[in-house]
């Protein structure tokens, strides 16, 4: 069976000679430099680094509205425009993770218009990433890797855990968000039940370093990481690999199935989509100019790409 591994490896190889150079279709202008994004119900979410968190009509591709956040001080005492870190959509309620005033962090939900606070930045918590669990619970994650489930309802904690040791790098929640699987600068994997905040399991050794994001569809788990390795587990047969890549992995994302793969690829800020399942590439995405944040997946033949910048770059790679 042996010479069977040459064979795949070719075939392997043609298929990566044979990926196709794809640039946008269009490209979405935000407010500023683009954290993080969200689609939901046929619209764009975008935080940006602008104090705003932008949203754009995909049938009309045009913006519709802007929630604007107040500008925040400085260490030095001077007024800023807030960084917006995360934000979520859960029917009609937006959750946003902002930069408060002189380095901490809030938490608001956006509702009929308004803004109401949920955690303040005067507690002083150092909140890395924040996702809607369902209408009456948030989970958030500190710098320091401990995890928070809150109560909406009761605006109380429902636990706080300390993960890790290592500092925290990003998480995902499953399609049916009962599990998240966290990331850190160990470049272990960890995969928790939300409910109890009990690990079921680690998943290692692919990465060796911080893996700065992470995601899950369908039962495969893809990483994006600082030792320029993309590491792909399948979680039912806990098959795993890695894919090599000549510069800093900083984003990556799977499509609904997790049977395609978008990573940040180069120094070129290029994005390579490629098969999970038989690990051949298929398509290089061009036309990124700083550094990528986002790598979000409509479908199976649609993507949106962000970077530091105000572009979202939306490609079509059938």
């Amino acid at each position: 069976m042996t010479f069977l591994k040459p064979i795949f490896f070719l075939i392997i190889l043609l298929c990566s000679l044979n990926a196709k150079d794809i640039n946008p279709s269009f490209t979405y202008l935000a407010s500023g430099g683009v954290t993080d994004i969200v689609i939901n119900d046929n619209k764009l979410y975008v935080a940006t680094k602008a104090s705003k968190v932008d949203i754009f009509d995909l049938a009309t591709q045009e913006k519709i509205d802007s929630i604007t956040l107040p500008k925040i001080k400085d260490f030095m005492g001077d007024e800023i425009n807030s960084n917006i870190y995360s934000v979520d959509v859960l029917n009609d309620m937006i959750l946003i993770l902002s930069q408060g005033n002189k380095g901490g962090r809030a938490i608001h939900i956006y509702k009929d218009s308004k803004l109401k606070e949920i955690i303040s930045a005067k507690e002083r918590m150092f909140i890395a990433r924040a996702k809607f669990v369902s209408k009456d619970k948030i989970i958030f994650s500190l710098l320091s890797n401990e995890l928070y489930l809150y109560d909406l309802k009761t605006n109380k904690e429902i636990y706080q855990v300390q993960l890790s040791q290592s500092k925290f790098s990003n998480f995902a929640l499953t399609e049916d968000k009962k599990e998240i699987i966290i990331a850190d600068e160990s470049g272990d994997l960890k995969l928790v039940d939300i409910a109890s905040s009990k690990i079921i399991k680690v998943f290692s050794k692919q990465n060796l370093d911080n893996v700065f994001q992470v995601d899950i569809k369908n039962n495969i788990i893809l990483t994006a990481g600082q030792d320029r390795r993309a590491a792909v587990y399948e979680r039912k047969n806990s098959s795993a690999y890695h894919k090599n890549t000549s510069f800093l992995i900083y984003s990556a994302g799977l499509s609904p199935s997790g049977k395609i793969a978008g990573i940040a690829s180069n120094e070129n800020n290029e994005v390579k989509i490629f098969n999970t399942l038989t690990q051949s590439d298929l398509h290089m995405l061009k036309g990124n100019n700083t550094t990528l944040t986002n790598i979000v997946f409509i479908n199976e033949k649609e993507v949106f790409v962000s970077s530091d910048d105000k572009r979202v770059n939306y490609y079509k790679i059938d």
